[in-house]
This record gives structure tokens, C-alpha cells and sequence, in this order.
């Protein structure tokens, strides 16, 4: 049996699979022929027919009076003689132009047969000015179709450009997406209504008119979307918002028209609209006014969906990650009857999503995805999807045909604390520096009661980071109280705090750590109600200034607000320093013992920095278990879990000191060491 590969060209045939287009076909046969046609000439001219003798036109005559010319042909014009002597062989010269008659008499008197060639034809005479013609007419065609094809470009500028999708592609399904099972009824429910609407209309319901996915980035709303193109056995049409948007005004609202005229055409069917925002914006939000094409836009596609003449049988599906951008009126019911939130994976949708991305990786019998999933919270599909991947290229990095929990576990440190700069060289005072700022934090993430458990600690530059602290909480979190938020301060403060004790002074390695800070405590007192002098009021944010909606008020209170504001930020961030210090001091020993171990190993697990602190403290900090994150997410106590809370930690968290503080900020007063 021939191997596939030799028969590859019989797909090409007419009656193969894939037969080639009769443009293409006709490429074909054109080249075939030129190229014929050059081998023929240069293949004659390599080889010719007879050997032709170049001899002088006063031997000519010589031979010719021996009786040793047997004919003569005279071209007029070139004055060439040729012709063929008495023992067979061709001859050619050059004779006089003209020819003297005299000379031809004197041949024939030899019994040279002679002949006059005249060549200068008429088609000879034109054959230049054909050639030329005919290079200047191929150029006109050429362009000829060139502008017949931008005029057909233009022509059909305001065509949709939705791609088509039947029940072959893609191969998408429901069962390729992992977790969100209520998503998936939900849309499952418009799929089983276009397919059997009898079961539907017999109780009185209505198709939906548009379902809109709302969701963080990465988190699968387009995979929903292939997986329902996937499922459907209706016309699935597929389009990007930004695919509207054209240089011309109206095209837009032209492409709209035109891409539901050819979603009614096929009725029942899907359309499906990606990145919805891009033409969907609030009108008249803009700077300077709104945008003439997208408002056309927006327009067209609110009257396509529900407007004096509404489209029936078409179900829009939507996605977007920014819903508080969209126009109120395309929100409304009618239009976009449901909006379904496709939020970040939980615990039990991590795993799944893990196990169909790992499905064809070769896995180490040892590998746990659920110890894997259990130490990621918070990333999306496709952040689990590139932690897959990037465990892959470790394990190819070690030589290794199979992927270890050692590979995932640098793949995730490589994800979420970045790449790990192996050619920055610090000197051995910015080392130390370091060290005793990560420990600073990774002692307070330690110690307090409220914060997420330790997992590690390393000095080793990661991405923008000179040393990065770890802690991983043990399940997914979804409201913060007031005590971890105020516990989460104090921890950021670890490091700063630690510089102060240690060297006297401070450093910019607290930058980022302070910015994050005072952006948590702004958000405690303006948005959260989580301030005395405050109260139960809150401001929002001012992050959407780019719509034009917040630019002539940036805040809607007083002067006099604003300064109670940043004075309780001030407060908030006093006292968790207060606290810091206190808690630093009293585990001092705690702090330099990670500082050294640091400074030898460079990286130390949780575990370690715990029975570090725990020896330098001379008993256990938290009786009842050890909190810290093991590998992977799992905590590690030695409790029982009925009788543990808070990761298994009774120890109360050291009280904060100080209920007030100034207004004018001055160095904290460090105790004696």
C-alpha cells in the first residue's frame, strides 16, 4: 500500500476530494505550456540538425569556379550568402550589399544554382510593434482588474463580514468546557429552543431575543460561544465588534443591516458578537460628543433587535468583559433579555478545567491537579491553560518526558511572580536589605491571625520584584472582613517596618508596598463605610473619567469630606504600622533568624519559616497548628479540623495601638533593642 504521501496529489484531480479551482487549473495549463515551449528552443539550440562552415566570400568564388559549389541563397538585405558545397557541407558568408550582378552571373556560369531570399515581410516588418502592443495591452488589463477589484471592494464595503459556521466546525461542544454548569443550562436552553421550539411555545414562552456574557478576561465566554456554535444545528453566525468600525461613515450600520438580512434569510440562527463594547458604548459619553459611526452603529443594531420591525428567529449571543460601558438601552429586556456571568473558576471548576487541559500531557503518577487547583485561586480558564503549558516547557527544560508537581510548581511561581532574572548581580549589602525586608512581611503574614497562610519567601529578582513574599489562601474567598483587610495592611507594612528597626532609615524597596496600602485604605473609608468618622456612607471610585461622564466632577462631596477622607486613610495606615512595630519587636529574633536563612538558601518554603519563627520565639506562635500553605495549596496543621478556625489559629492577633494618631506625620518612635 503506497504511502500517503504519494497520493497527495491525486486530491487535486477533478474527481478527487479537493479539486482544484478552475482559475488555478488554468494557471496551470498556461505555465505548462511556457515551459514547454522554452525547453524546446533551448533544448534545438544545444543540439543542431547539421554543421554549418564559415568561409570567406572570395573562397566562395574560388570554389565555385572549381565546380565545388553546388547552390546559393542571397539575402537582399543582409548581403548573407548560404548555401551547400559539392560534398554535403553548409556553407555561409558574407557577400556585398547589394550583390553585383556581375557576381551572380559569374555563379551561375559555374552551375551554382542561385536564389534570392527576401524576408522583409510584412509580418516580419510588424512583429516588433506586435510585441510591444502586446506588452502594453497585458499592462492595461492588468490594470483594468486591479481597479474592477477595488471597485468590487468598495462596492461591497457595507457587506457583513460574519463568518458562517455549520454543524462540522468548529468541533467545539459543551463537554469541552469545563465547570460553569449553570452558564451552560442557560444558553443550553436557547440552543434546545431554536432546535425543538414546540416543547417552548406550548407553555407560552418567548425565544430570547439576546443573551450577553459578562465576565472577567480569560474566563471562556468565547469558548462558550464555539462550544454553542458547536452544539446547534442552526446557521451560527460569528462576528467581532470591532468588525462594524470602518473609515467610512454608515458602513457600520450598513454591515448590521446587512448581517441580520442574512440571519432572517436563514431563520432559525445564532449570531454571535464578540467584544460587544467596541460598538455597544454609552452615546454622547465622549469627549467633544459622540462618535458618528459607532452611535449609527449602535442605532441600526438596537432597531435590528427590537425595534418598529424586530427580527424573529435570530438569537444574539454577546460577550464582553466591560458591561458598565454598555448603553442602557441595549441592556434592556427586549433586547438582551439575559445576562449571564461567567465569573472566575472556583475550587470545584479549577479542577475540571486542569483535568481537560491536562488530558493529553503526560502526567507524573505523583501529580495531584486537585493539590494544583487547591493553589491557584483566582486565575481564569486561561491562566490554568498557560500554567498547563508553562509546566510542559519546565519539564522539557529538565529533560524529562513527563510533568512532575515540581514543574507545576515553578510554572505557577513563573506566572505569578514572573520570570526569574538570574543575570542581576546584587551586592551583598542590598541582599541583606532585601532579605530583612521579605522577612518583615513573611514573619507578619506568619503571626497575625487574619492573613492568607504563608507559602514562601525568596530574595531571587522575579519580573519587577527584587524579593517576592508568598501566601496563598485555602479556599476561595469572595467577601473580605474588616479584621484580614486591616491584618493585610499590617503584613504590607513588614517590610518598611523592618528597615526601620534594623538599619534606622528607609528605602525605596517599599514603594509598590505603600501603594498598595494606601489605594486598600482609601477604598476602607470611601467605598467600604469601614471608618468611625465617616459613617455608612460611600463614594465610588473615579476609574471611568475616559467615558467623559466624571470629568467635570471628579468626587461628589465637600472639601471638608475629603479631608476627614485622607485624614482617617492616615489613621488607618498609622495604626497598622503601630502594630507592625509592636509585633517585629517582639519576634525580632524570629525576624533575623529568616534573615539568615535567606541569605544562605535564597528561597524557603513556609513550612521552614515557620519552625524558624517558632524556635526563635521559644514556643509555638500558633498552638493548635501551623499556618502556612504546603506545596501547591494545602495546609498543613497538626489540629482537628472541627475543633480549628482560621486555619486551625486561636492565637489572638496583637492589639492595635494607638486609636488616634496626628495629622502631620512624623518618623514612628522605634523601641529600644
Amino acid at each position: 500500500m503506497p504511502a500517503p504521501e504519494e497520493n497527495n496529489w491525486r486530491k487535486y484531480l477533478p474527481g478527487g476530494p479537493n479539486p482544484m479551482p478552475p482559475e488555478r487549473r488554468r494557471r496551470a495549463w498556461i505555465f505548462g505550456v511556457i515551459l514547454f515551449l522554452v525547453g524546446f528552443l533551448v533544448i534545438s539550440s544545444l543540439f543542431p540538425s547539421k554543421t554549418v562552415k564559415n568561409v570567406s566570400y572570395s573562397n566562395l568564388l574560388t570554389y565555385a569556379k572549381g565546380q565545388k559549389v553546388i547552390s546559393a541563397s542571397i539575402n537582399n538585405n543582409s548581403g548573407v550568402i548560404t548555401g551547400q558545397l559539392s560534398d554535403g557541407t553548409n556553407y555561409t558568408t558574407n557577400g556585398p550589399v547589394p550583390v553585383l550582378a556581375d557576381e551572380v552571373t559569374t555563379l551561375r556560369g559555374d552551375n551554382v544554382s542561385v536564389n534570392f531570399a527576401n524576408p522583409s515581410s510584412l509580418a516580419a516588418s510588424l512583429l516588433p510593434y506586435l510585441i510591444w502592443i502586446l506588452i502594453f495591452g497585458g499592462f492595461m488589463v492588468f490594470l483594468s482588474r486591479q481597479a474592477k477589484g477595488q471597485m468590487n471592494g468598495m462596492m461591497s464595503v457595507g457587506r457583513s463580514k460574519a463568518k458562517q459556521f455549520n454543524q462540522d466546525r468548529p468541533k467545539t461542544t459543551f463537554a469541552d468546557v469545563a465547570g460553569y454548569l449553570g452558564v451552560k443550562q442557560e444558553i443550553s436552553e436557547v440552543v434546545e429552543f431554536l432546535k425543538t421550539p414546540a416543547r417552548y411555545t406550548a407553555v407560552g414562552a418567548l425565544i430570547p431575543k439576546g443573551i450577553l456574557l459578562v465576565g472577567p478576561p480569560g474566563t471562556g465566554k468565547t469558548m462558550l460561544a464555539r462550544a454553542v456554535a458547536g452544539e446547534a444545528g442552526v446557521p451560527f453566525f460569528s462576528v467581532s465588534g470591532s468588525d462594524f468600525m470602518e473609515m467610512f461613515v454608515g458602513v457600520g450600520a450598513s454591515r448590521v443591516r446587512d448581517l441580520f438580512s442574512t440571519a432572517r434569510k436563514e431563520s432559525p440562527a445564532i449570531v454571535f458578537i464578540d467584544e460587544i463594547d467596541s460598538i455597544g458604548r454609552k452615546r454622547g459619553a465622549g469627549l467633544g460628543g459622540g462618535h458618528d459611526e459607532r452611535e449609527q452603529t449602535l442605532n441600526q443594531m438596537l432597531n435590528e433587535m427590537d425595534g418598529f420591525d424586530p427580527t424573529e428567529g435570530v438569537v444574539v449571543i454577546a460577550a464582553t468583559n466591560r458591561p458598565d460601558v454598555l448603553d442602557p438601552a441595549l441592556l434592556r429586556p427586549g433586547r438582551f433579555d439575559r445576562q449571564i456571568v461567567v465569573p472566575l473558576p472556583d475550587l470545584d471548576e479549577r479542577l475540571p478545567i486542569l483535568q481537560v487541559h491536562a488530558k493529553n500531557k503526560p502526567l507524573d503518577p505523583s501529580v495531584s491537579l486537585e493539590m494544583v487547583a487547591r493553589g491557584t485561586p483566582g486565575m481564569s480558564g486561561a491562566d490554568l491553560a498557560n500554567l498547563v503549558n508553562e509546566s510542559a516547557l519546565h519539564a522539557v527544560r529538565r529533560h524529562s518526558t513527563t510533568i512532575s508537581m515540581e514543574d507545576f510548581e515553578s510554572a505557577r511561581d513563573r506566572v505569578m511572580m514572573g520570570q526569574q532574572r538570574d543575570s542581576m548581580v546584587l551586592r551583598d549589602e542590598e541582599r541583606e536589605r532585601i532579605a530583612y525586608h521579605e522577612s518583615g512581611h513573611a514573619l507578619l503574614a506568619y503571626v497575625l491571625d487574619k492573613t492568607d497562610p504563608l507559602h514562601k519567601i525568596t530574595i531571587i529578582p522575579r519580573g519587577m520584584a527584587l524579593g517576592v513574599t508568598m501566601t496563598l489562601p485555602e479556599e476561595d474567598r469572595y467577601i473580605m472582613a474588616r479584621q484580614h483587610l486591616e491584618d493585610s495592611l499590617c503584613m504590607r507594612m513588614g517590610g518598611r517596618v523592618a528597615e526601620l528597626l534594623v538599619y534606622g532609615d528607609l528605602s525605596t524597596g517599599a514603594a509598590d508596598d505603600l501603594q498598595r496600602n494606601t489605594e486598600l485604605a482609601r477604598r476602607m473609608v470611601r467605598e467600604w463605610g469601614m471608618s468611625k468618622e465617616i459613617g455608612p456612607m460611600a463614594w465610588g471610585s473615579n476609574n471611568q473619567v475616559f467615558l467623559g461622564e466624571d470629568l467635570m466632577h471628579t468626587r461628589d462631596y465637600s472639601d471638608h469630606t475629603s479631608q476627614i477622607i485622607d485624614d482617617e486613610v492616615e489613621r488607618i495606615l498609622r495604626e497598622q504600622e503601630s502594630r507592625a512595630i509592636e509585633v517585629l519587636t517582639l519576634h525580632r529574633r524570629g525576624l533575623e533568624a529568616l534573615t539568615r536563612a535567606l541569605l544562605e538558601h535564597e528561597t524557603i518554603d513556609g513550612d521552614t519559616a515557620a519552625r524558624l519563627i517558632d524556635e526563635a520565639h521559644g514556643e509555638p506562635v500558633h498552638p493548635v497548628g501551623t499556618k502556612t500553605v504546603s506545596a501547591l495549596g494545602l495546609g498543613q496543621s497538626n489540629a482537628d479540623p472541627a475543633d480549628a478556625t482560621s486555619n486551625g489559629n486561636h492565637a489572638p492577633a496583637p492589639s492595635p495601638v494607638g486609636a488616634t494618631a496626628p495629622t502631620t506625620w512624623q518618623p514612628p518612635t522605634l523601641p529600644a533593642v
